[in-house]
């Protein structure tokens, strides 16, 4: 417990650990490069060619008018704040560096071996879809903390679930393509907490990265900026829109569409001195075997199982 950053004295300096050697520091192009802003309420037509020229173009976009609810978002904001502001106590039991156990509190892992810790403190969250008594391992305080962080998960799932049919109608897949086994697994829920840093300058809250998985959707923090993604050789600072979730698709995605999606590097940097909470949630395919060859060809059907492995082997 002794290395979450949100339960410790505040910081006057940044310690050695988190000082991030300065070739691997991302710093933004001056370039003037927006992401997407794909309005969904429009009709089908309209918004799957969007959705696909980003997902060709930059891996990444942000979605409005998602069929996500304010209140769900501001409930799921709020909870998830107040969880960090619980005394130490109330979270203990939550706290492990083992990356096996699926409902886990924890700070400062790497992707690399360099070392270098990351400036952020994560709740790392899972369930079953539909979710019955999967919550049980999630944290029992906040009051209301399960029944608000379920009703987020649901409603994002449908979003992302709504996004992949798009995706069908925009790329002429058939429709359901993504149903089943290809979208089907656990749903993962990390809760990204930026503690107010002392040096932003000479931190990450996560190093560049690519995500594994099918499909993330990110609810920003509307207090701190700090997502980048990687474009053209470059780091564009992603400037959140809100009540928009950042749809990023993942390796899964980009193996079973035989590389015509994209998945792109990301990263947040440190943006400024105040505390940030942003969850997310990703959809994963954990089973071994997927029920039907893909149009998109047998090759990516056996690469989409052999990706499926890897993930489960490294998660």
């Amino acid at each position: 417990m002794e290395n979450l950053l949100h339960l410790a004295p505040s910081y006057t300096s940044l310690p050695d650990a988190f000082v991030i050697p300065p070739d691997r520091l991302t710093a933004a192009t001056s370039a003037a490069v927006s992401l997407p802003v794909i309005d969904l309420s429009g009709s089908r037509d309209e918004v799957c060619r969007p959705i696909v020229d980003a997902g060709k173009e930059f891996g990444f976009f942000q979605v409005v008018n998602h069929g996500v609810s304010d209140l769900a978002i501001r409930d799921m904001e709020s909870v998830c704040e107040e969880f960090f502001r619980l005394p130490a106590a109330d979270k203990a039991h939550l706290y492990s560096e083992d990356s096996r156990r699926p409902n886990r509190l924890f700070s400062g892992s790497s992707y690399d071996t360099g070392g270098v810790k990351y400036w952020r403190d994560c709740l790392h969250l899972t369930c079953a879809f539909p979710v019955g008594d999967s919550t049980e391992g999630w944290p029992g305080k906040p009051p209301r903390f399960r029944e608000f962080v379920e009703k987020f998960a649901a409603a994002t799932r449908g979003a992302g679930m709504e996004l992949l049919r798009l995706l069908c109608h925009g790329m002429g897949l058939r429709p359901g393509y993504f149903e089943g086994d290809i979208s089907g697994g656990d749903l993962v829920l990390p809760v990204n907490h930026y503690p107010p840093c002392p040096d932003p300058s000479a931190a990450l809250g996560l190093p560049p990265h690519r995500d594994r998985n099918l499909i993330t959707l990110l609810l920003p923090g509307m207090v701190v900026p700090g997502l980048q993604i990687a474009y053209n050789g470059d780091w564009v600072d992603v400037e959140p829109v809100p009540n928009a979730l950042v749809v990023n698709f993942g390796k899964q995605l980009e193996v079973v569409t035989n590389g015509a999606l994209k998945r792109e590097k990301n990263c947040v940097r440190e943006g400024c001195k105040a505390a940030s909470v942003q969850p997310c949630l990703d959809t994963r395919h954990v089973d071994e075997e997927a029920s039907q060859s893909p149009s998109a060809g047998a090759s990516a059907h056996a690469r989409l199982r052999s990706a499926a492995r890897l993930v489960r082997a490294q998660d």
